[in-house]
């Protein structure tokens, strides 16, 4: 009987591919967001041993599809759309492949933030439409402003270098993180989320989707926001209750915002986001670069083909370690 590893998209980066064939397993591909029956149809055909997760929704129902099933390895860092506690109980470890994607995810929330602050989209739009809206025009410098990142792991960190490296100061919040990781990059500690937007020119959000965060940046924390602010979202869509800053930036409490992810992928046609010209938006592709997609979809098919075969891996790749277990 076959070695199947189901991939939950239409592709994985060659490299990554010959990573499970040249350990003796065959990937089976499933198509873009396939979800519901349709998904656990595959699921059942494939019969897999091992999941990489890319699109869809990973949860009980495709565990009990997939009897033979012993790992899943996320390709990224997100793993919120992994049920991991329907996983552990079943004892099926899950991997992500975190920071394997910071450069190419840390740079679109620099692109995000020039986009925004420096008002492109726009003044592009107003040239092609023979406007030529120089006079009167007030732009804004960068340079001297203060960066929040909430949370400090691979890609916020790499989001750090880059706006220190522009003349940006920057802070952050993180409780998870060792005081030691702040000093080594040169970035001040805030243990109040609170006086971390209250304080900033600029927050950027790089932490995971849980209960706890979810809807973090809420009407309250807004109002807590310096009028000129601007947030910045490359995590993940539930962090930010989406009506509540669609109502802050129509209010002129905060000047803009640059988003890579929304709470629902693709948004709605009767999102309130599409009339709001102070937004720039991208269809969650911080990490979709070529280089990002080899480094991660290696480090997520390495996983899988590590932990099936007994070698170590990383203790920081495995999500529910504790909740396992499992000595690395």
């Amino acid at each position: 009987m076959s070695q199947n590893i189901l991939i939950t998209g239409p592709s994985l980066a060659p490299a990554a591919a010959d990573v499970l064939t040249r350990a003796g397993y065959v990937p089976v591909y499933v198509p873009p967001y396939t979800n519901g029956e349709g998904l656990i149809e595959v699921v059942r055909m494939a019969d897999p041993v091992g999941i990489l997760a890319r699109m869809g929704r990973i949860d009980e129902t495709v565990f009990a599809a997939a009897p033979r099933l012993r790992v899943i390895s996320k390709h990224g860092a997100g793993v919120d759309n992994i049920d991991v506690e329907a996983a552990t109980a079943r004892g099926i470890p899950v991997l992500n492949a975190a920071g394997a994607n910071a450069v190419s995810v840390a740079e679109q929330a620099m692109a995000l933030l020039f986009a925004v602050a420096k008002r492109i989209i726009p003044l592009d739009r107003g040239i092609r439409e023979g406007r030529w809206e120089k006079p009167g025009f007030q732009g804004r410098e960068l340079a001297g402003s203060v960066m929040g990142l909430v949370a400090f792991g691979a890609i916020s960190r790499q989001t750090a270098r880059f706006a220190k490296g522009l003349g940006i100061s920057v802070r952050a919040h993180d409780p998870f993180s060792p005081t030691e990781a702040f000093a080594a990059e040169g970035v001040e500690r805030v243990d109040d989320l609170d006086e971390l937007f209250a304080s900033c020119d600029i927050i950027s959000l790089h932490c995971p989707l849980t209960p706890m965060t979810r809807n973090m940046v809420n009407a309250q924390r807004l109002s807590r926001m310096k009028p000129g602010a601007i947030i910045i979202n490359t995590a993940r869509g539930g962090l930010i209750d989406e009506p509540a800053l669609a109502e802050a930036l129509a209010s002129g409490r905060i000047s803009g915002a640059g988003l890579d992810t929304f709470a629902q992928e693709p948004p709605p046609a009767e999102h309130p986001f599409w009339t709001e010209p102070r937004l720039v938006l991208s269809p969650h592709i911080g990490g979709v670069t070529e280089a990002a997609n080899i480094r991660v979809g290696v480090e997520a098919a390495q996983g899988i083909v590590d932990m099936l075969e007994g070698r170590p891996v990383p203790e920081a790749r495995i999500i529910n370690r504790a909740e396992l277990k499992i000595s690395v």
